[in-house]
């Protein structure tokens, strides 16, 4: 850890928001409803922000849409809140990515999981190398899903990258993440616990300090709930909000969380917020399914 990337390392231990990309009727995105959504995430409260996450449909944005993403939330946020710009794909895409961050004005970067077909762990290293050694100003924030991937290994990368400062880690096995913590330096990283709400509080537990959130689109306040529960230590109070958000993140999470976005934009939509519109490989809720949607939605009291 080094004094130069303090405020990144704080900003991280917040209720992470992952905006969502709206389009227009078009298909095109959305500009001025994405700034609405971008001031009423920041009018909630909410800290820090990752354009271009997984909630952002950020693998179905073209390279020209992402950058528009980037610079609509770099100008919108201004100095009320930390970006966290999600960057992956080819190493040269990337670096590209972080390097069009920097330049807008963005601190950190998260480097999404590769998906590659055939990743091994110490091309997973040179991979995040690469990257991090291309912006040695902004703090670095690998996204891990993969589950055979070693504490060792991220140490190895920070040993060679000190902007490597934080991990949104997405594996769903709580024991795992503590062993993982720990192998790679439980106080080196700012630990997120990157499957949000349900899996916050079990994370917390083994040393996270900070959960992302799509969730938080629709009900800022509730995210904000929840951290504000297991900061002081009060896993009771944190298991209510759970509750109280739990049907909604099994909808979420349903069959290979193929509905992931699509409930959240399905939410929003209910509540005149944005187009309902999500782009191939989801697809947009069947008229059929949008009544519970949106009766959790408004039972929350937004």
């Amino acid at each position: 850890m080094t004094a130069a990337f303090e405020a990144q390392r704080a900003a991280l231990a917040d209720v992470v928001a992952i905006p969502v990309t709206p389009f227009a009727a078009d298909g095109t995105v959305d500009q001025d409803t994405h700034r609405t959504l971008l001031r009423r995430l920041l009018d909630g409260g909410i800290g820090i922000l990752t354009p271009n996450g997984n909630t952002g449909e950020f693998y179905a944005l073209t390279p020209q849409e992402r950058r528009l993403v980037t610079e609509l939330t770099l100008d919108e946020v201004g100095a009320r809140a930390a970006v966290l710009v999600g960057v992956g794909h080819d190493v040269p895409t990337a670096i590209a990515s972080a390097r069009h961050a920097r330049d807008h004005g963005a601190q950190m970067v998260m480097v999404h999981q590769p998906v590659h077909p055939y990743v091994s762990q110490g091309g997973w290293v040179d991979y995040h190398r690469a990257i991090a050694e291309a912006v040695p100003d902004l703090g670095v924030v690998p996204y891990i899903r993969n589950a055979q991937l070693l504490g060792a290994r991220l140490a190895e990368l920070a040993d060679d990258c000190p902007n490597v400062i934080g991990v949104k880690y997405a594996v769903p096995d709580a024991a795992r993440f503590a062993a993982f913590a720990r192998d790679a330096g439980l106080e080196r990283f700012v630990w997120v616990a990157g499957l949000a709400e349900p899996y916050a509080p079990s994370y917390f537990s083994a040393g996270a300090t900070g959960f992302t959130s799509g969730l938080v689109n629709v009900a800022p306040s509730v995210s904000l709930n929840m951290i504000e529960a297991l900061r002081s230590g009060d896993y009771p109070g944190a298991m209510k909000v759970w509750e109280q958000i739990r049907r909604f993140e099994e909808l979420r999470a349903a069959n290979g969380s193929a509905n992931n976005v699509t409930i959240v934009k399905e939410a929003l939509a209910s509540l005149g917020l944005c187009r309902r519109d999500v782009r191939p490989p989801s697809k947009a809720l069947p008229e059929s399914e949008r009544a519970e949607v949106a009766a959790i939605a408004a039972g929350w009291s937004i």
